[in-house]
């Protein structure tokens, strides 16, 4: 069984810059693409960036250029960096492992981008 487990998180000035962790347990992360997805108030669940286990990534467009997603494979690990957050960046943030038999999500963690 796969946890997943986030942090890093807060409220931050639009500007500002946060980086996000997940930590997972079991021995199948390594293998698999993981990301992070974002769900706002009263939106749906979006993908905002995801990276293979060879380390291809792709993001949304609204975060291009200022998030970078990263791993660190020997520690079971994935980070969201997030630069020149905007207030629209505001959501849960939601760490995700996807496998051919299932989805593993977290259980999120906030970040608020307010003056």
């Amino acid at each position: 069984q796969v946890q997943l487990v986030e942090s890093g998180g807060g409220l931050v000035q639009p500007g500002g810059s946060l980086r996000l962790s997940c930590a997972a347990s079991g021995r199948i992360f390594s293998i698999y693409v993981t990301g992070w997805y974002r769900q706002a108030p009263g939106k749906q669940r979006e993908l905002v960036a995801r990276i293979s286990s060879g380390g291809s990534t792709n993001y949304a467009d609204s975060v291009k250029g200022r998030f970078t997603i990263s791993r660190v494979n020997a520690k079971n690990t994935v980070y969201l960096q997030m630069n020149s957050l905007k207030p629209e960046d505001t959501a849960v943030y939601y760490c995700n492992l996807a496998t051919p038999v299932k989805d593993y999500w977290g259980q999120g963690t906030q970040v608020t981008v307010s003056s």
